[in-house]
């Protein structure tokens, strides 16, 4: 990111005011897509070294590279980089108009834009696509999934029973009901078959290895992208617990009640849990997150003479709540720098802020 592209009024009259736009500038290039991929995924010979960790391939093994989010077309760019031609084939489906340069190939990687956060059909397509070439993989194959935030509208493939209708419908209610991500999750994986480990279940007895990129506070591999290749610590019982919690029993699709209940008493089996099998042939490695921003900024803080600290990467809240500590801490900063501080201050925050939308 281009320092210059980030100045505005305020900065360009801050005698400090390019030190914080570099600093800006240095967290976001600490997260973009390709290079954090790239940092951690390469080729030596006929092993691939992801996340520090060596993965070797037969002689008939194949790489099958698969991914949902509106960061992965960079990321399946850098991952094709990386590894060349043991890239057998791949699915990637991304948000509406983030192709990027890439269009709709990166070689043998299929690029499918899809709509978000509500589904729609080129996403069940697309994502029908991604399930069908986890079916082709064999115990000498690697799966490489990439995973970043808005995943979970981009895998969205209906549970047995259910339409792209009652996923809509699903969707839009909680989008509006004021649910929490973690309560979104428990029933949209219940209600769909790629997230809550649903990636990882395809494709075994392939070995998975999940590269993420994390949009959610403390990054919870189950709840980033709804988890497609992490246990799900969630059951049918927890799913309808959410819908008694924010009294949707009237607004879900009669097909959607149906398929909860038949859950709970057993006649749908349940997503993939941590005592299963499966897991010891996956591996998740976060590649960046909030964490990776905010110790950027602290380094290059540190680098232009600031007196750095990371107060928190879990900040959460109402936006003007948070703002309203956020303008406390920077008048406890300009009073100690006014009593004579040595070093210029600077503190960094990160998280995720709420802003609550009435009616209408």
């Amino acid at each position: 990111m281009d320092a210059d592209k980030l100045m505005n009024g305020v900065l360009r009259q801050h005698p400090r005011g390019r030190d914080v736009a570099e600093i800006m500038a240095a967290a976001l290039a600490a997260v973009e897509p390709r290079a954090a991929v790239r940092r951690v995924l390469r080729k030596d010979g006929h092993t691939v070294v992801a996340g520090g960790q060596s993965y070797e391939l037969s002689a008939g093994g194949r790489v099958f590279v698969i991914g949902a989010g509106k960061a992965c077309a960079p990321m399946a760019e850098a991952a094709l980089e990386a590894l060349g031609d043991v890239v057998y084939a791949g699915v990637v489906i991304v948000k509406d108009g983030h192709l990027g340069a890439a269009g709709e190939s990166i070689g043998p990687i299929k690029l499918f834009e899809a709509a978000h956060p509500v589904p729609d059909e080129r996403g069940i397509a697309a994502a029908a696509r991604l399930a069908a070439l986890l079916k082709e993989a064999t115990t000498d194959d690697l799966v490489l999934a990439l995973v970043s935030g808005g995943g979970s509208a981009l895998l969205t493939l209906p549970s047995p029973g259910l339409t792209l209708e009652d996923i809509q419908a699903l969707t839009a209610v909680l989008l509006r009901c004021g649910a929490t991500i973690n309560d979104i999750n428990a029933l949209r994986k219940h209600c769909t078959r790629l997230g809550g480990g649903g990636i990882a279940s395809l494709a075994s007895p392939a070995r998975t290895v999940a590269l993420i990129i994390s949009d959610v506070v403390g990054s919870p591999l189950e709840t980033i992208a709804s988890g497609p290749t992490a246990p799900d610590p969630t059951t049918y019982a927890d799913a309808w617990r959410v819908v008694e919690r924010y009294e949707l029993g009237d607004q879900l699709p009669a097909n959607v009640i149906e398929h909860l209940r038949r859950g709970r008493a057993g006649e749908v089996a349940e997503s993939p849990k941590a005592s299963d099998a499966i897991w010891s042939q996956v591996h998740n490695y976060i590649v960046a997150d909030n964490r990776t921003a905010a110790e950027a900024a602290i380094a290059a803080g540190r680098e232009r003479g600031f007196d750095a600290v990371l107060l928190t990467t879990f900040l959460e809240g109402e936006a003007r709540e948070v703002g309203r500590v956020a303008a406390a801490i920077g008048c406890e900063m300009r009073a100690r720098v006014a009593a004579g501080g040595s070093s210029p201050l600077l503190c960094v925050l990160g998280g995720e802020t709420t802003v609550t939308l009435g009616g209408g």
